[in-house]
């Protein structure tokens, strides 16, 4: 029996609970007086949570260590100067299309990305780059005090060494890789939803040292699991196993919310064509006879079919042509939780054996049971009665840790090495997401989860959304891409995108699936770089700040920062037009531009007419170029003006 506490409550665990939801890598074990573990604060990592510099700390820890960490998580906590550029010429759909293509450093855009997408998507699934001693790493030199970080975000790196060779003899051969592959999941956390789940790719090489970047970002007990992919092709000539499979790492972001959704199964892959099957030998016999269910129990029974065990059990058909499996009624507990009343068989009338600890369910159940004739008796009463399992009450399937695909993909005759196989992708995909929900690469290569997004669409008529990053690597001069005409691996990127689409209406014409993507760059802010130190500044840089938007920014490139900003959708419609001879933007409005999420005005000479023009049009926010007034006078009045019409509006200027 459990005591009483008798004491008050102990403030300080509930505030380590209320740490651990903000920081989970920060809650550790400790003993207490009497020798009992309890959870902890590790104080030093909490510090340099909260802080822009690197802070010291003990030199030992209970926790995956290795040297650069710590840059590691000032690099994933610094601000940057960035934003994103709309590129309508490389887009499709741009107007309409509510996928997203970013192309740039997938870093940077996980930083950008933390207001408009926080907590809003439901499966970020990454296939990076694997730990070979052959593969390219992302290289974040950006260890450094917040000031100089700063500065040197704002700028073009002159020889644009973002990646660098993780060879064998480099001495920080895991290093690189952990403290590249660990900035980007602290931040990728923030991004999923409460029952959001990240899926990674990886194999042997840094497989342990990810579960244990994962449980310390995601926390232990959302751990989902691990699936082992066979994919049926053993390496060569090695020292030790040869690797026949790759692993994939399942965390969520909530167990308690993941677990209410209870949507982690997957749809048994051959049942349609069993249920199939049945229907079709019944239809030709004319009715259910011992020929059918013998030829019937042949054909799942195939060695040519490739079913799984679970879905070979369902090789019978009941008198009513319904597809089962008979399964064990004994009870698994004590004996006196269950009905041990014996079964009637039909024919003799006489009882039938009862299980040992009897039977699962209660006798109301039981009853219940044998009315709706899902009760399988023997040809006599000897025989234990099992009950049925149909089919089609039964089509889903816990998600079983091995998977099974030999196949590989071309990625559309694109020049890809190793690209992911679509049909992988897909079904990871089918398993989480489905209507609206928003799945995230920010390691895109050869666009597969894109691709695969696009099939899962056209299968179910579902609007899944995906977001696309992608580096702009550039194509060495003497590779098959760059002979075949691409710059970089974003470009065919985007080009494995628009074939998926052609594929896709070829085979559906009719389907209703978004197939277009709205292409976002990752470039210097719009703003004037202002980030000088007092004893730096001279007349001239004083002077040059009266104008602190740059001249090759377009009202568009302003329009998507001031998104970024305020935290507005990337991709929702966007409507140019002209009030009072101004161009305005109506971000998200109705049909006549009213109640929009956002309206902006980039342009010079705002009288106060424009400025109640808007303010009729009600819209959540609005926003103006700071300097783009007629004079002080009308500046001043826009607040007072909005008041009166439209108070709800949340106004702002750059």
């Amino acid at each position: 029996m459990d005591k009483l506490k008798m004491h008050s409550p102990d403030l300080s665990q509930d505030n380590i609970s209320k740490i651990s939801a903000l920081f989970p890598s920060c809650v550790t074990e400790t003993k207490n007086e009497s020798g009992e573990l309890k959870l902890a604060i590790d104080f030093d990592l909490l510090k340099q949570e909260l802080s822009d510099s690197i802070v010291e700390g003990p030199q030992e820890r209970y926790h995956l260590n290795w040297p650069g960490k710590r840059e590691a998580l000032l690099t994933a906590n610094a601000p940057i100067a960035k934003t994103l550029r709309p590129c309508r010429e490389e887009s499709v759909n741009f107007d309409t299309t509510e996928n997203l293509f970013i192309e740039g450093d997938n870093l940077e855009a996980l930083k950008l990305l933390q207001e408009t997408y926080l907590g809003k998507v439901k499966m970020i699934y990454i296939d990076p780059p694997y730990n070979t001693g052959k593969d390219f790493v992302y290289k974040d030199d950006f260890a450094e005090n917040s000031e100089k970080f700063l500065e040197k975000s704002n700028q073009i790196d002159e020889e644009k060494n973002r990646l660098i060779s993780n060879t064998e003899s480099n001495g920080r051969f895991h290093s690189y890789w952990l403290s590249m592959i660990y900035t980007r999941l602290k931040l990728a956390r923030n991004l999923l939803a409460e029952d959001g789940v990240i899926v990674v790719h990886i194999d042997e090489n840094e497989y342990t040292n990810l579960e244990k970047i994962l449980t310390e970002i995601f926390g232990e007990v959302n751990n989902v699991g691990s699936i082992v992919w066979d994919k049926r092709n053993p390496k060569g000539k090695v020292a030790g196993t040869a690797q026949q499979h790759e692993l994939i790492s399942i965390y969520c972001k909530n167990k308690s919310k993941f677990a209410e959704e209870d949507y982690f199964y997957r749809r048994k892959e051959n049942a349609d064509a069993i249920l199939k099957k049945a229907k079709d030998l019944i239809i030709k016999s004319g009715t259910v006879n011992d020929k059918v269910r013998n030829d019937f129990k042949k054909w799942v029974n195939s060695s040519k079919l490739n079913f799984s065990g679970g879905e070979k059990a369902y090789s019978n058909i009941d008198d009513n042509g319904n597809v089962f499996q008979p399964v064990s009624m004994a009870a698994p507990d004590k004996p006196e939780t269950r009905s041990h009343r014996p079964l009637i068989h039909p024919v003799t009338k006489k009882p039938c054996p009862v299980p040992e600890k009897g039977w699962r369910f209660h006798d109301k159940s039981m009853d219940v049971l044998v009315e709706e004739n899902l009760i399988v008796f023997g040809t006599d009463e000897m025989t234990q009665p099992r009950r049925k399992y149909l089919l089609k009450e039964n089509i889903f399937e816990a998600v079983p840790s091995l998977l099974y695909f030999g196949g590989s993909d071309d990625a559309l005759g694109l020049p890809f090495d190793n690209p992911k196989p679509v049909k992988v992708a897909t079904k990871l995909i089918d398993i989480i997401c489905n209507g609206d929900d928003i799945v995230m690469d920010f390691f895109a290569g050869s666009a597969t989860t894109g691709h695969a997004v696009l099939n899962s669409n056209a299968v179910d008529d579902g609007n899944r959304k995906f977001i696309l990053v992608q580096l702009n690597e550039e194509c060495t001069s003497k590779s098959i891409a760059r002979k075949k005409g691409f710059n970089n691996i974003a470009d065919i990127s985007k080009e494995r995108l628009k074939r998926a689409a052609q594929e896709l209406l070829s085979d559906a014409p009719n389907a209703k699936v978004d197939t277009g993507f709205r292409v976002l760059k990752i470039d210097n802010s719009n703003m004037t770089d202002i980030f000088y130190r007092p004893d730096e500044i001279t007349q001239a840089d004083m002077f040059a700040q009266v104008e602190n938007i740059k001249e090759d920014r377009t009202d568009e490139d302003l329009l998507f920062q001031v998104l970024l900003d305020w935290g507005v959708g990337l991709t929702l419609p966007i409507a140019k037009q002209q009030i009072t001879s101004t161009d305005v933007y109506f971000v998200n409005g109705d049909e006549d531009n009213e109640g929009a999420d956002l309206v902006a005005c980039f342009a010079e000479n705002i009288s106060n007419d424009l400025v109640k023009s808007l303010a009729e049009k009600q819209p959540l926010r609005v926003v103006f170029r700071d300097d783009g007034f007629v004079n002080d006078s009308v500046k001043i009045n826009v607040e007072q003006i909005f008041k009166q019409i439209s108070p709800i509006t949340d106004i702002k200027s750059i």
